[in-house]
């Protein structure tokens, strides 16, 4: 529109336009700064013959000016937004390295705490029970790291209703604290027990790497009650898990307390899974908050509804101790702190990094808990257990690739095959460029080969 509003005139003649229609057919550009400048200039020179060839250049270089600064602007915010991303996965990593070795060490210390508590004091329900009562603590760790971080803070009650939303829009009602949390306690607690129990029978590399197969199990229900995709390397892994179970077994020449260790392991992993299928299918996903007033009131369902038992359990003479000062109160403590610290960091870890390094954690377990019963000299690695503890950590990992596994591995091999042939036709143009330039030096005429 500017170019086509200048009058051209020649030279040494009058221009037909008056001020005011030249400003007139050129106010669409003062839309703008940078065209602001040039329509100055041509109203103060608008008596001079010149005045078509100046504008027309001004305007030129005006629409130069408002091209080429978006484009500068546009390509500093992207430089901008990939430097954010990438100190975003930097600081992703660093935060799932340190988690990674926190969730394993935390593991291995309260599989090891066991071990050494079993040596003056065997009493695995109320070591389960002690532990789980410690899950109370939760909400308040989770709103103390509110108070400490977020910028509008919000009253206990307020955050407590707000993360009570996780069983239902009416939040936490009686109905619901039987219905919902009754089922998930009870399965909290047969996992822990039969871990503990586990742990008399069996050494602690054995039951944590018979444990990891609680993710093949997870496979199974959810794709026969969720309905979950079919995936072919997921059965695979769950063959690798139950040959695994069976080497394990198979490790003591089938032992009668080898076979009852392997079975109250695959029991524990067997719960963990329902409980997590479980967890999906009534209560969905949640986030930090929702999980750690779950966990919670997990805690408070256990201390109210579940004491009796063990009370029964002492008064029968089932697990009986002597005295309250005679507990072994500093590895009770240890286990249940490194315990709740395990179940805090699995739900932080997945606010704060990828998911899959917390399994990762998980499945590290194994070696460090091996490292430690070697140093304590309590277990002798033959062949068939430590084949049977390899498949199983490799089953593990197995599960922990994504559904369009396959897909993502298909684009990456023909990116590959696609930089490897433009690799292969630029050697192949290089010496055809130097041939023709050659050719030409010499007067004869290269013909390219099609």
């Amino acid at each position: 529109t500017s170019r086509s509003s200048v009058t051209r005139c020649k030279p040494g003649a009058n221009c037909p336009s008056s001020h005011s229609s030249v400003s007139r057919q050129l106010s669409p550009l003062s839309v703008t700064e940078d065209s602001s400048a040039p329509i100055l200039e041509l109203q103060s020179r608008g008596s001079s013959g010149v005045c078509g060839h100046r504008a027309e250049r001004q305007n030129r270089s005006g629409d130069d000016g408002t091209q080429t600064h978006p484009e500068n602007s546009s390509q500093e915010n992207r430089i901008k937004a990939r430097c954010l991303s990438c100190a975003s996965m930097v600081l992703k990593a660093i935060w799932g390295l340190l988690i990674i070795l926190s969730v394993s060490s935390s593991w291995v210390g309260t599989t090891q705490i066991v071990k050494i508590t079993y040596k003056n004091f065997y009493c695995p329900f109320f070591m389960t029970w002690f532990s789980t009562n410690w899950n109370i603590m939760f909400f308040p760790v989770y709103y103390s790291g509110h108070l400490a971080t977020a910028q509008e803070k919000q009253s206990p009650m307020k955050k407590f209703r707000e993360c009570s939303r996780i069983f239902g829009e009416d939040g936490l009602t009686l109905k619901l604290f039987l219905k919902r949390t009754a089922p998930f306690s009870i399965l909290w607690t047969l996992t822990n027990y039969l871990y503990l129990l586990a742990l008399k029978k069996l050494t602690a590399t054995d039951v944590s790497a018979l444990f990891c197969c609680n993710k093949a199990f997870v496979f199974l229900l959810s794709w026969i009650v969720l309905k979950d995709r079919f995936m072919g390397v997921r059965i695979v892994a769950a063959i690798m898990a139950i040959t695994g179970i069976v080497m394990m077994a198979y490790a003591d020449n089938f032992h009668a307390d080898s076979i009852i260790g392997v079975a109250f392991a695959v029991g524990s992993a067997s719960t963990s899974a329902l409980y997590k299928v479980l967890f999906k299918m009534f209560l969905g996903s949640a986030n930090f908050g929702e999980a750690a007033h779950f966990v919670s009131t997990l805690g408070f369902f256990n201390l109210i509804f579940i004491s009796f038992t063990p009370v029964i359990l002492y008064f029968t003479k089932v697990e009986h101790w002597s005295s309250f000062a005679a507990l072994p109160w500093g590895c009770l403590c240890g286990m249940a702190g490194l315990w709740l610290a395990f179940n805090i960091l699995v739900n932080v870890g997945v606010v704060l990094t990828y998911p899959i390094l917390i399994s990762i954690g998980t499945v590290l377990s194994v070696p460090g808990n091996a490292a430690v019963d070697l140093l304590k000299q309590e277990v002798i690695f033959n062949v068939v257990r430590l084949a049977a503890t390899i498949i199983i950590c490799i089953g593990f990992l197995l599960m922990l690739l994504p559904e369009e596994w396959d897909e993502i591995t298909l684009r990456f091999i023909n990116s590959l095959k696609e930089k490897k042939s433009e690799e292969h036709v630029d050697d192949i143009t290089d010496p055809s460029v130097h041939l023709r330039s050659r050719s030409r030096a010499i007067g004869t005429v290269s013909i390219p080969l099609a």
